[in-house]
């Protein structure tokens, strides 16, 4: 017996490739099939646009498809975003199974479902094994604020655009709606013939496995950086010079760059014997974690499955390389890379490596604009990032650990930390970018950071006075904290 469950089929406004016909907008499970195995072209061919599975099978499916919630016969409540998974485990005690109380055949489940899964999807499937329902109501927007997004997709090129109110504009989901629009704007779901359901469903994967509990590696943040990555992109000696396939690239990577993040730093993973600092030896940890987990999704829909695999292969390398590129510990070694290149006049945009380079200085450039970006908007990203540093800290100090530079809230304000990382990192990559590509656009982001960075240098005696003061009252507190008989004499 088998029960499908019938879904919209999307409009086509082009012929469908044969490559594809037989699997457009179907998945189809039954119990001797994997999760995500691949289908039997045969039966998918009469159920276009459906979801089914077989009903005898006990096993609890979650299938997420075009936002659309499929519960088996057991079923399961819809999974939600969790809270920040860092704040109430041990780290040096994270690799581990969480201690919940189950049986020895449930361990092996969940540490397989450890390895393939990341750290949000982990958390979820550990209260799924322990039969820990989840619930969120499901919030639609009506026509103004869908209407406002649009409008402020047409001018998705501006160095102004607002993305914290687009986020608000779109529920949350700037990441998949911005995404998807830059895509359509240049063609490539068509060019590439990508799989409309497949690409929605790869979107959707990668803002949900953000840890949107991090005050500022989260979703909104990779929006952000996508959005600079598409205005850089149209600055006249890429646009002239870049392929699609750069340019796929170069949005995917903005869009992945720092997928499942988990709001520390490399020092912290390594410092608390962190299975991930392992597992890349120490080195590029984040962003070697970010590229996997980017190329597992690309993997698990099957977005480019079409393609023959060596072309596959190398877009999921060619992404690597881009991601890695965003290491701040190998930040000199690019920047003097950049600036031979740029002395000497060797670079060469139909050299498709020396794109490529500059596809990874872009992709620098975008993911650390915040101080370049207008004094409402760079203000609100510069206290995020600070207090993300604060709270590793905080955990720092908790576990009796040395706390990380930058990471201490009674030492440091979000004005000298910014005023720092102005001088000694952004200033000189964008110098160079703007003898790169000397624009209007780049000399705006000089502007505005000359302008933030005399905005928090005229904050500084206000903020160290409100610190001062914070620690005063905090030791007042802890001083009218302690009883009487227990003070020493």
């Amino acid at each position: 017996m088998e029960v499908c469950y019938q879904l919209p089929v999307l409009p086509l406004d082009r012929p469908v490739p044969k490559h594809v016909l037989s699997r457009r907008g179907a998945i189809s499970f039954s119990s001797s099939s994997s999760l995500f195995g691949a289908p039997d072209p045969r039966q998918l061919s009469q159920r276009r646009g459906a979801i089914s599975y077989d009903s005898s099978d006990q096993t609890a499916l979650y299938i997420r498809m075009l936002d659309v919630r499929v519960r088996s016969q057991v079923g399961f409540e819809p999974e939600r975003r969790s809270s920040h998974p860092y704040l109430c485990i041990d780290f040096r005690t994270l690799h581990t199974r969480l201690s919940c109380g189950s049986s020895p055949a449930d361990s092996g489940t969940e540490k397989r479902v450890h390895r393939l899964l990341s750290f949000q999807r982990y958390l979820h499937s550990s209260r799924l094994l322990r039969g820990i329902p989840q619930q969120i109501p499901l919030h639609i927007l009506d026509e103004d604020y869908s209407g406002q997004a649009r409008c402020m997709l047409e001018k998705v090129g501006s160095w102004n655009f607002d993305i914290f109110l687009f986020d608000k504009l779109t529920n949350g989901n700037s990441l998949i709606t911005l995404t998807l629009h830059l895509l359509n704007q240049y063609g490539l779901v068509d060019l590439f013939q990508l799989d409309m359901v497949k690409l929605w469903r790869f979107l959707v994967l990668v803002q949900e496995d953000y840890h949107n509990d991090n005050p500022y590696h989260n979703s909104v943040h990779a929006a952000d950086v996508t959005q600079a990555m598409y205005c850089y992109l149209q600055e006249p000696m890429l646009s002239k010079s870049l392929t699609s396939y750069d340019i796929l690239l170069g949005l995917l990577a903005a869009a992945t760059h720092d997928l499942d993040h988990p709001g520390v730093n490399q020092p912290f993973l390594i410092k608390t014997d962190h299975y991930l600092a392992t597992l890349y030896r120490n080195t590029s940890v984040l962003e070697n974690h970010h590229w996997k987990s980017a190329v597992g999704l690309l993997r698990e829909t099957g977005l480019f499955s079409h393609l023959p695999p060596e072309d596959s292969m190398n877009m999921e390398r060619e992404l690597g390389s881009l991601i890695l590129a965003t290491d701040i510990s190998r930040q000199n070694d690019y920047l003097s890379r950049f600036r031979t290149h740029l002395d000497q006049e060797s670079l060469c945009l139909s050299n498709a490596s020396h794109r490529h380079f500059v596809l990874q200085m872009a992709l620098k450039c975008a993911d650390i604009c915040n101080p370049c970006r207008p004094w409402e908007l760079s203000k609100q990203w510069s206290e995020k990032v600070t207090e993300e540093f604060f709270e590793q800290g905080d955990i720092e100090k908790k576990h009796k650990l040395q706390v990380s530079p930058l990471c201490d809230r009674e030492t440091n304000t979000v004005g000298n930390i910014q005023i720092g990382f102005m001088t000694y990192v952004a200033e000189p990559l964008f110098g160079e970018w703007a003898r790169f590509s000397d624009t209007r656009l780049s000399q705006t982001m000089l502007g505005h950071m000359g302008l933030n960075k005399a905005s928090w240098g005229g904050l500084q005696p206000e903020q160290t006075a409100i610190s001062e003061e914070t620690e005063t009252s905090a030791r007042g507190s802890r001083s009218k904290g302690i009883p009487q008989g227990s003070r020493k004499s």
